[in-house]
């Protein structure tokens, strides 16, 4: 959580807009049936490494998927504020600049995105390409985001194949279902993403007894290709039909270059969904979407002779993002940023999987586009070439190299995509790989290094982890239309389960993850610019609390005050704004049970905020119950501020508060 520094409309080009016969009931599923098995695979778990499909893994009793209402939701009116704003946060997220490495909102503010996917329900078929089944579930699960996952932003994935069901007819009636569902999560005071998300270009290449499934284009795109029937060959991993099935490989080369007018069909869908967003959604909430993802880990298929994977970038793929973003600008997104994927192998830590690339002959791209990538440890996934746990430190080079990237970029990064099996010969992984992403987010070191040089901390990275599907273990997907290998059980789709949230026997949204890990103390805004930044959030690994950054004992008093609890130290310099720096307060951070060591102030049980209150608590917009730490400055500009929160002591004594004070002044001091 480091941050940063101070310093008409359209033409929808020959579509016919067309209504869906409405949604018919769907009769009463019938009890689960008991899961398909696939034919057992020899030797799966030595060779799934060794090949080259270790890529993105996407991925009243409780609702499941049944056909979601088609009727928009009334747009808010224009002069509505979110409940529990207080008086910066209309202007606050009025826009969202990204430069220099970093976001900027409407006050000038440095900002960080932190959230999920929403979700992999989009990639399948039982709920018609949308993430929800209803706007009840919609509101419900964000609610829950906010409250439970402590996320602020969701990138939210949307369907081709749903959008343009025939070629040249964009179905109103699924905008209308996205721009509701859409709406749920900007009035819980959530930024959105949207994503028009594919893996393995088309679940229309996948024959009913395949052992994979795809998700993005549609029928028609599929069929006016012609494709050999799909076959991966040996593969033990979904990611490998990237680069060994013919069929997908021809289909995504054909869509780079524009075979058959696919991706001509693609960008007008893109500007029409666009344009239909910018329409329907009120300003206020249309100020809060914070620009498009035009495509999800785009790869060549096939390369030209004498092309690579630096040239495709430069020659067929940037192209198309320039391309995506003149939609954008003449669908009413003038303003807001692409936020664009190299290509997804560019930064693979497996050597003989990783291909040179992101986006370096693209020159400076902010502030109209953002540089958007993904990250899974396919070492850590393999089961064989990281046998052991995660440890401190263990992606800080990884994340490094995209906080250069968008530097050298002269924009912002988002880590749009991060995540590890919950579920499977490899999950055991998990509590140790989650942490140690989510602390390459916060700052580019190691929690041993951080106290002893924490300006070079780094801004902090904006993420959404993948992903957040309510549905998790009760969804009914037909794979591929068969009606013999119905999936429930995971995200059901490729035997994927990533999901940090799942609907308990009540109805109920409950973590799958320890919420230590999930929901975070983070300064999702900062008055000037963050020099440092870290979270130790003594998440557990199985019974074990792991702590990778410990209070130094040359700290002694701070150490105390801390104790075993949960604690982050922000390091910022000073605008001359009169807007707070604003932390997002964990749900384990009890008002009561909070104390803040700070040169604004120190104080135990945080009071609430006033314009004139320096160290402060305040709801945060969307009342969800969500709560931010609001610190305020009335320092001039370039002042360095320090503040350690924590919820580590019950009853401290005036006498150690006074003493972490000074400790933490004097630490401050010497890395001024």
């Amino acid at each position: 959580m480091a941050n940063r520094r101070v310093h008409g409309r359209r033409a929808f080009r020959g579509f016919r807009w067309a209504h869906r016969p409405s949604r018919h009931p769907r009769p009463p599923r019938p009890p689960h049936p008991p899961r398909h098995h696939r034919p057992p695979r020899p030797l799966a778990a030595a060779l799934a490494a060794l090949l080259t499909g270790l890529l993105a893994f996407a991925g009243a009793p409780p609702s499941t998927a049944s056909p979601p209402s088609s009727a928009p939701a009334p747009a808010s009116s224009a002069a509505e504020a979110l409940p529990d704003s207080l008086w910066f946060d209309g202007p606050a997220t009025a826009t969202l600049t990204a430069e220099d490495g970093r976001f900027t909102d409407g006050l000038g503010r440095e900002a960080v995105l932190r959230g999920y996917n929403v979700s992999g329900e989009t990639k399948l078929e039982e709920n018609g390409g949308l993430p929800f089944a209803s706007v009840a579930d919609a509101e419900k699960s964000a609610a829950a985001l906010r409250a439970l996952g402590g996320g602020n932003t969701v990138r939210f994935l949307l369907s081709w194949a749903y959008a343009e069901p025939e070629r040249g007819r964009v179905d109103t009636a699924y905008l209308a279902d996205v721009t509701a569902q859409m709406r749920a999560f900007l009035d819980a005071g959530i930024r959105v993403f949207p994503d028009f998300h594919q893996d393995l270009y088309s679940r229309h290449l996948f024959h009913e007894e395949s052992w994979y499934t795809g998700d993005g284009a549609p029928a028609w795109a599929v069929e006016a290709g012609g494709y050999p029937r799909e076959s991966c060959g040996i593969c033990f991993f979904w990611g490998q039909n990237i680069t060994q099935n013919e069929a997908v490989k021809q289909a995504t080369y054909d869509f780079w270059h524009n075979e058959h007018g696919v991706q001509d069909a693609f960008l007008d869908t893109a500007e029409t969904t666009m344009a239909y967003l910018a329409d329907h959604l009120s300003a206020e909430e249309f100020a809060a979407v914070a620009g498009f993802d035009p495509y999800n880990e785009p790869h060549a298929g096939s390369y030209d002779s004498g092309q690579n994977s630096r040239t495709w970038e430069r020659d067929v793929l940037w192209p198309f993002y320039e391309r995506f973003r003149a939609r954008m600008d003449a669908a009413g997104w003038r303003e807001k940023p692409a936020y664009v994927e190299p290509n997804l192998f560019w930064n693979a830590n497996l050597s003989f999987q990783k291909e040179e690339g992101g986006l370096l002959d693209a020159g400076t791209l902010g502030p109209r586009y953002v540089f958007n990538t993904h990250f899974y440890d396919q070492k850590a996934i393999s089961g064989v070439f990281m046998p052991g746990k995660a440890r401190d430190g263990q992606y800080t080079g990884d994340f490094e190299s995209v906080r250069e990237r968008a530097d050298d970029s002269g924009t912002a990064a988002v880590v749009s995509e991060f995540g590890h099996p919950l579920k499977g010969a490899v999950s055991d992984k998990a509590p140790t790989v989650y942490k140690a992403m989510y602390q390459a987010l916060d700052s580019r070191l190691p929690g041993a290094d951080w106290w002893s040089d924490p300006t070079d901390s780094g801004p902090v990275l904006s993420g959404t982890q993948w992903q957040w599907d309510i549905y998790n273990g009760r969804h009914h997907e037909l794979m591929n239309g068969n009606p013999d290998k119905v999936r429930t059980e995971g995200d059901a789709w490729n035997d994927e389960d990533l999901s940090a949230v799942r609907l308990d026997d009540s109805g109920k949204a409950a973590l799958r993850q320890d919420a230590r890990l999930l929901d975070r103390l983070y300064p999702a805004a900062t008055a000037g610019r963050t020099l440092g930044f870290t979270y130790e959030d003594r998440s557990r690994d199985g019974s074990a609390a792991l702590t990778w950054n410990p209070v130094p004992d040359s700290l002694p008093h701070l150490a105390e005050l801390v104790g075993s609890g949960q604690y982050g130290v922000l390091l910022w310099r000073s605008d001359s704004k009169e807007a707070p720096t604003e932390l997002h307060l964990p749900a384990s951070f009890g008002t009561g049970d909070t104390t803040v060591v700070s040169d604004l102030g120190t104080v135990h049980g945080p009071p609430a905020y006033t314009r004139t209150t320096p160290v402060a608590v305040a709801p945060e917009p969307g009342g969800t119950g969500s709560r931010r730490l609001l610190l305020t400055s009335s320092a001039p500009a370039g002042t360095m501020h320090a503040a350690l929160v924590t919820n580590g002591a019950p009853s401290p004594s005036p006498g150690l508060l006074a003493a972490a004070e000074s400790e933490l002044s004097a630490w401050a001091e010497a890395q001024g």
